[in-house]
């Protein structure tokens, strides 16, 4: 039998792997990012209230209308443009359809698409998918800054968009003003589409805001503006994502969700609408508990000897080994952390395609309740102090 080429290519999530690897050993589970409490209450009950109203089949393809209109009105005011939700909104089974959507709209056989990395791991198969392949450029550590000049030397006659993921998962850093200016005058010089993850837009420290790529006034026309609700909510397995995008590229993207998914599930798109009514109060309290296990978490870190620069957003920690156990290796650093001490992480080098970067480093997840970070606070002193 013939078996696609693409294929192939593919494996196991290896931050998947991990979570399963944590469920066997008992291990506390960093790996994975997605949060060991509940959605708000409010939410959970606008969910089974749906499914026992009779929201169980098929919405039109590209959302709820109630919840297209939603996301239309605060992506109006994030954007600075006028969103219709009956022309500019698609919701998608998470933000990794909604990537494979938006890769699959602008990219032909052979294409290429610039990512900076560290990168999520589900980036290049989306481009494998779509016959195209990924071009890496490294944000350098420490300061993790996106380098214009760097992603300039990686365009060719090839390369068709550049992926940008603010707040960045792994490393935490919030792109400020100064960098996607550069950017926006690198993407029009370049004739690209930019298609953005902002999952963790909400999720942010210190007082700091979150600029959209696409409300600069020369990215409008040429960005796929890509989030979603899982991580704001706690809502992961949900799988509600979306794409906002101008009518140009708002029509392949909703084809191509279309063909791979239908829809979004009905009850849960019912859900994440009411979700969006919670307003300033409940992302107050959310950023606030998030500081809590920021805190909690990066001083364990510190105080166990491994470094790690505290995030400016999202909720991951990454962390630098090797004052530890500068004998090994990131993957068997964090098979070892798994067997030996109970923590399950992500290896560094799951976040690069470009090799020899990652390897003393392994990523954490912090979103859990504080007494599981405590529990792995314990597990980390009595292993590595």
């Amino acid at each position: 039998m013939h078996i696609a080429g693409r294929t192939a290519q593919l494996r196991e999530s290896v931050i998947r792997e991990m979570t399963r690897l944590a469920l066997a050993r008992g291990a506390v589970n960093l790996s994975q990012g997605f949060p060991d409490f509940d959605p708000p209450p409010p939410v959970l009950d606008a969910a089974a209230a749906a499914l026992t109203g009779g929201q169980n089949q098929y919405t039109v393809s590209w959302g709820l209308p109630l919840l297209r209109q939603r996301l239309a009105e605060r992506y109006s005011a994030v954007l600075g443009w006028e969103v219709d939700p009956d022309r500019h909104v698609v919701v998608t089974c998470g933000v990794t359809e909604a990537i494979a959507c938006a890769f699959l709209a602008v990219l032909d056989r052979g294409d290429e698409v610039i990512v900076l990395e560290p990168a999520h791991e589900t980036y290049g198969p989306a481009a494998l998918l779509a016959d195209a392949s990924i071009v890496p450029v490294v944000l350098e550590p420490p300061d993790h800054r996106l380098d214009p000049e760097r992603i300039a030397a990686a365009v060719t006659p090839r390369t068709r968009a550049v992926l940008v993921n603010t707040p960045h998962n792994p490393t935490g850093r919030v792109l400020d003003a100064g960098e996607l200016q550069a950017l926006a005058e690198l993407v029009v010089r370049h004739d690209l589409v930019v298609v953005t993850d902002e999952i963790y837009d909400e999720i942010l420290y210190d007082g700091r805001t979150h600029l959209a790529p696409g409300s600069l006034e020369a990215l409008r026309e040429r960005t796929v503006t890509i989030g979603g609700l899982g991580k704001t909510f706690a809502m992961t397995g949900w799988r509600l994502g979306h794409a906002i995008a101008p009518g140009p590229l708002a029509v392949p993207v909703r084809s191509a969700h279309d063909f791979l998914t239908i829809c979004a599930p009905t009850p849960l798109q019912a859900a994440g609408a009411a979700a969006l009514t919670l307003g300033d109060a409940y992302l107050d309290t959310m950023r606030a508990e998030y500081h809590e296990r920021r805190a909690l978490f990066c001083r364990t870190l510190d105080e166990v000897g491994l470094r790690a620069a505290w995030p400016e957003g999202a909720y991951y920690a990454m962390a630098d080994f090797t004052a530890v156990r500068g004998d090994l290796d990131d993957l068997a650093f964090a098979r070892w952390l798994l067997d030996e001490v109970g923590v399950a992480s992500v290896p560094g080098r799951v976040f690069h395609r470009d090799p020899g970067h990652g390897t003393t480093q392994v990523r954490f997840a912090f979103a859990k309740r504080l007494e599981t970070l405590h529990d792995a606070a314990e597990r980390l002193r009595a292993g590595l102090a």
